[in-house]
């Protein structure tokens, strides 16, 4: 049975509350260590004190990695190479934070939580090392470019006959200041039903010029097909419809 992420943060507060926690990060890191090691192997063609025809080159010690988890800090090992590299696929370069925990981070970056209290909050989690402002800042980059590959994504996949456009006000920190900011939201419906979000943008009012600019950026990606508008009778909105 697969558990959704919540659900496995959950069973593992159950567990964590049962003193199990030590027993967790343990095995997690044996099956971790286990996984790289037998990647290792895969790559190099031989286990260790093992001879085989396949070998192409030696293991040469390893180099110590520290993995920071909802389960706590993983202390694993990765084989280094008498020639050439090995860098496991389960891990990932710079950085030293697992996925699930990743995302405990990003929700709570997203909520407005400091610095330094993602840092009690990872703590918290189990994590003794807790997190260092660099690597908040290394998760919020790639949480931007995950949402700029969702902006940006093309829509000439299919057409959207009904489109829906409208626009609500956020708080939001602009230099040093918090202001109030448009954002503004189209979503499709293609012809049998489906409904998506096609693109989202954030100005300082929705004027004319700022729903033009972003009418055109939807046509740009491939938006196409479009025969009913949905939306408010907002006069800018309304021009730049008729404009685009």
């Amino acid at each position: 049975m697969a558990l959704d992420q919540s659900a496995l943060l959950e069973l593992l507060e159950s567990l964590k509350a049962a003193d199990a926690d030590d027993v967790i990060r343990q095995a997690l890191q044996a099956m971790l260590q286990a996984l790289i090691e037998a990647e290792a192997t895969a790559v190099i063609g031989a286990a260790p004190h093992e001879r085989t025809e396949q070998r192409t080159t030696r293991r040469n010690g390893y180099r110590d990695r520290l993995l920071t988890s909802a389960a706590g800090d993983l202390e694993l090992k990765i084989p280094k190479l008498r020639s050439g590299s090995f860098f496991p696929s389960l891990l990932e370069r710079r950085r030293r934070i697992d996925q699930a925990l990743f995302a405990v981070v990003m929700e709570a970056y997203l909520q407005g939580v400091s610095t330094r209290s993602l840092d009690d909050l990872v703590k918290a989690l189990g994590a003794d090392s807790g997190i260092s402002k660099s690597e908040v800042s290394r998760i919020c980059a790639d949480l931007d470019n995950e949402v700029a590959a969702f902006r940006d994504r093309p829509l000439s996949h299919t057409t959207f006959p009904y489109v829906f456009l409208d626009a609500t006000y956020c708080k939001a920190r602009v230099n040093h200041r918090v202001v109030s900011q448009a954002v503004v939201i189209a979503t499709g419906v293609s012809a049998d039903g489906h409904r998506e979000i096609l693109g989202f943008s954030v100005g300082d009012s929705e004027d004319g010029a700022f729903w033009t600019e972003f009418l055109r950026s939807l046509k740009a990606r491939g938006l196409g097909g479009v025969q009913l508008v949905i939306s408010d009778a907002h006069a800018g909105l309304v021009a730049a419809l008729r404009a685009v």
